[in-house]
């Protein structure tokens, strides 16, 4: 079912620090598996006076090599792109260690309002732990010597996700760090209640048509002809949407039913984070009047064409 995306999932070469560009060095946490490819991108913006995206798990080595890559620099920021325990947990240490700021869109949160009997979150991989010193919202900036990011609000895979407009270096053009809103590697979790489907959408939707060339996601390498991937990726969410409403036409009913027809011959260890998936597209098409249950959706509720 992801055939129309054009997926890159060579691992990120060069090592696990690397200059990707002459203001952005990357650097790969060891945490690597299903959902994480080769592990987080901690990203490192600038040089001399800096800023630190995504700093990652909170992992003693992976600190450790952080704090040892901008040894001798002024560490002025440290931004999280989104509250999941493999991108934000480390910026406490960095900040202790540093004197930074940190910076991100707010504490974690749901996508809407949890319904009743709701588990505060089916995904279990938020960090409710993080509270950035200052808070960024749409168009905020931050700016350092010959360096300069702009925050843009795209939730979905999770309620908080922020992707960041990096000026390019010369003859690098304009890029985006774009977080796990879109990778090169694979399409995103959305997990209700913590992420929404509808804001996905949207999200996706808002880049396009913007100027950057290229992004460095938060797993993975870079994202070449983003608008090109970015389309992709709206046109195989819409076609998932399709095969789920084929699945209930032909009488499936439930979650996991609906799952295993359309995610058929996915790995085992991949066939949660599917059911989160479909519990998400569900979400949308009832909102959409294409679907309908029960009350308000439920990971455990009955589905059926509207």
């Amino acid at each position: 079912m992801s055939d129309d995306i054009p997926f890159n999932r060579a691992p990120p070469a060069g090592g696990p620090l690397e200059t990707v560009l002459p203001h952005l060095r990357r650097l790969i946490a060891p945490n690597g598996g299903p959902f994480t490819f080769t592990g987080t991108c901690s990203y490192i913006v600038g040089r001399d006076k800096v800023a630190i995206l995504d700093p990652g798990p909170d992992d003693p080595s992976h600190i450790a090599a952080l704090l040892d890559a901008v040894r001798g620099e002024s560490v002025e920021a440290v931004i999280v792109s989104h509250t999941h325990r493999d991108h934000s947990p480390a910026a406490a240490a960095i900040a202790s260690a540093t004197g930074a700021k940190t910076y991100g869109a707010g504490p974690h949160r749901s996508a809407r309002p949890l319904h009743r009997g709701e588990a505060a979150a089916l995904d279990t991989g938020a960090d409710r732990q993080f509270m950035p010193d200052l808070r960024l919202a749409e168009g905020d900036t931050l700016d350092g010597p010959g360096w300069h990011v702009a925050a843009i609000e795209t939730p979905g895979h999770c309620a908080n996700h922020l992707a960041f407009a990096l000026d390019g270096a010369p003859g690098s053009g304009p890029v985006l760090l774009s977080g796990d809103h879109v990778m090169a590697w694979s399409t995103s979790i959305v997990a209700p209640p913590d992420g929404s489907m509808g804001d996905y959408m949207a999200s996706l939707q808002k880049l396009v048509g913007r100027p950057e060339t290229r992004y460095f996601p938060g797993h993975g390498g870079p994202v070449d002809e983003p608008q090109r991937f970015v389309r992709a990726l709206i046109h195989h969410r819409r076609m998932r949407e399709a095969s789920i409403l084929q699945a209930l036409a032909d009488g499936a009913t439930t979650i996991p039913a609906l799952a295993g027809r359309v995610y058929a011959g996915l790995q085992p260890a991949l066939l949660g984070a599917a059911a989160l998936n479909t519990f998400a597209h569900l979400e949308h098409l009832v909102e959409q009047g294409r679907a309908a249950t029960d009350g308000p959706p439920s990971f455990e509720g009955t589905y059926w064409l509207a």
